[in-house]
């Protein structure tokens, strides 16, 4: 995989700051304020070992950046028309705990597709962005990959277990097994062949559309699911 680099601020009390989000699919990294920080999601950033110390410049809670605003835009691709094309998909995440949220909206064709104001996770707000677009436009990334999936623990409310972002397994490595999934039991017996976790807003040159039900949607189902 090869990195991306999404430029955007960063806010908190003590003021704003221009930074640049790296990510290679699985690890993000920022910089901000002469500190590095690192993690697998966008609610775990920490600072990266033998950094300086960051107490008295961040809020940190459990190790990682708190009470602060994220804003960044990424390329996102989009399938259309038989075409790839290049959408802009700008991110606000706030994480004033214990009441964060994230918005998305994404701009293209010249119109702009939002997310609810304060979704939980990637998947719930890109999920809504999908059901807003025209019919046939579909999101090209993993989170509509017909090879990637959650792990399935209980989950009470849509979203609940699978974490903000980065949780989402892939399963490249596995293609023709994965293909033939269809619930928990089949998915289970596949977890330890999965390639790694990826984040939702992420696209390889291994993505296929997935499914709209039945055999290849393993335990999370058909993206976006009608009833979430």
């Amino acid at each position: 995989m090869t990195d991306e680099s999404w430029a955007g601020w960063y806010r908190d009390r003590q003021g704003s700051d221009a930074v640049v989000l790296t990510t290679d699919g699985q690890q993000l990294r920022l910089r901000t304020r002469g500190i590095d920080f690192e993690g697998t999601s966008f609610d775990g950033l920490a600072p990266v070992v033998g950094a300086p110390p960051a107490d008295d410049r961040f809020a940190l809670v459990d190790g990682a950046l708190s009470d602060c605003v994220l804003e960044w835009d990424l390329p996102l691709p989009v399938a259309w028309d038989g075409a790839v094309h290049q959408a802009t998909l700008s991110c606000l995440l706030s994480l004033r705990r214990p009441d964060s949220y994230l918005s998305l909206e994404l701009q293209f064709g010249g119109a702009a597709y939002a997310s609810r104001r304060a979704e939980s996770d990637f998947a719930s707000a890109l999920a809504t962005i999908q059901r807003a677009l025209p019919p046939g436009v579909r999101l090209r990334t993993c989170i509509a990959c017909a090879f990637s999936d959650y792990f399935p623990a209980p989950e009470p409310a849509p979203g609940a277990g699978r974490g903000l972002s980065g949780g989402l397994a892939c399963f490249r490595g596995a293609k023709d097994a994965y293909r033939g999934a269809s619930g928990e039991g089949d998915l289970l017996e596949l977890w330890d062949r999965r390639t790694g976790f990826v984040q939702e807003v992420w696209s390889c040159r291994e993505y296929e559309p997935r499914p709209d039900g039945g055999a290849g949607t393993g335990h999370r189902g058909a993206f976006p699911l009608e009833h979430a």
